[in-house]
């Protein structure tokens, strides 16, 4: 098996780091698209991230990897197995799963299985990547310049949490729950704004513009490459806490209180924005619940508003012909006129 580069050892890229783990914690935020500069480590933060966390309990023998959870959203195979006696299960890895730009609609919500319709004559049915993706990671890389019928796809299922496949006499439905990460040059295209807006979280990366830290990280890189076992077992010990770390907020998360005084200064900051509706006070307000529950903060402040606000709400601002400042620029002057310096 071939090793996966440790978390912890990226250098930099603080804010990206951060909103991995927030979407990590809670996935309910809606994922997170990276944009910026190619070999900037957005798909190695992704694919780290997902190694690094604890394998989860599926039910033995399901094609989705269901959870065993009574409460869980589950397939039609799991849904029979209800009431009668606990399933099997089996601990799996947490899934990244890449979505190709010239990936096919059938290979992306499944299709009939034509080999044993063929040999066997049976009608059954062959998961497409949203069935691998369920409770893990859907990693499309350049989402910029997916195509328009797979945007449409994604934003349904996003939008609902599972799959609905009705083609040549098959009827299938099974649970699509995963963190989107996309990730794009803005310079060669733009998303089409309904799937910004199922992107919980957004960041800016850039090349480190500094000599150490370019120093930094071609030594780790080089280093990975030529011993990944060694240099896996280096890190071994500071990816093991930001695990725990992860695991932790996960349990803490239900009990983190958000003040209604939080919640008017996040709308506060909305409105000063003019963020459409109001998913970009749900979002803020959830992602700064999940890095008060990652930091092992009891209660949700402004601290927490302050550090999420860029990456909740960049995304979701209207184009201004009078204000030329870019998105980030807009967030920082709300925040400094909301909260104060």
């Amino acid at each position: 098996m071939a090793s996966t580069f440790p978390f912890s050892a990226i250098v930099g890229q603080d804010e990206m780091k951060q909103a991995i783990l927030i979407a990590a914690v809670d996935p309910a935020i809606g994922g997170v698209l990276v944009l910026g500069d190619r070999g900037t480590g957005k798909s190695t933060a992704v694919r780290a991230l997902a190694a690094l966390l604890p394998k989860m309990p599926a039910v033995l023998g399901c094609p989705y990897a269901c959870a065993p959870d009574a409460n869980a959203s589950v397939c039609d195979q799991c849904l029979a197995l209800k009431g009668a006696k606990p399933p099997k299960t089996h601990l799996v890895p947490v899934p990244v799963i890449d979505l190709p730009l010239g990936a096919t609609e059938d290979r992306v919500v499944g299709a009939l299985d034509l080999q044993r319709a063929l040999s066997d004559g049976v009608k059954a049915f062959e998961p497409g990547l949203l069935a691998r993706a369920n409770r893990g990671f859907l990693y499309i890389d350049e989402v910029n310049l997916l195509e328009d019928h797979l945007v449409d796809l994604l934003i349904d299922v996003a939008a609902s949490g599972e799959n609905v496949v009705e083609r040549e006499g098959l009827s299938v439905r099974h649970p699509a729950r995963f963190v989107l990460v996309g990730s794009g040059n803005p310079e060669e295209g733009e998303l089409r704004p309904q799937l910004l807006d199922r992107f919980g979280l957004s960041l800016e990366v850039r090349t480190p513009d500094t000599l150490p830290e370019r120093i930094e990280v071609v030594k780790r890189r080089d280093a990975f490459d030529r011993d990944p076992q060694g240099f896996c077992a280096r890190w071994q010990k500071d990816d093991e806490r930001i695990r725990k770390k992860v695991q932790s907020a996960r349990k803490r998360l239900p009990d983190v209180l958000v003040p209604d005084a939080v919640l008017e200064q996040a709308a506060r900051l909305c409105m000063q924005l003019g963020t459409d509706g109001l998913r970009g006070e749900l979002t803020l307000m959830r992602a700064a619940r999940a890095l008060a529950a990652l930091q092992g903060d009891a209660t949700v402040g402004d601290a927490h508003l302050k550090a999420v606000a860029p990456s909740a709400l960049r995304h979701r601002l209207r184009r201004s012909p009078l204000d030329d400042s870019g998105s980030s620029v807009r967030v920082g002057r709300a925040i400094e006129e909301v909260f104060g310096q």
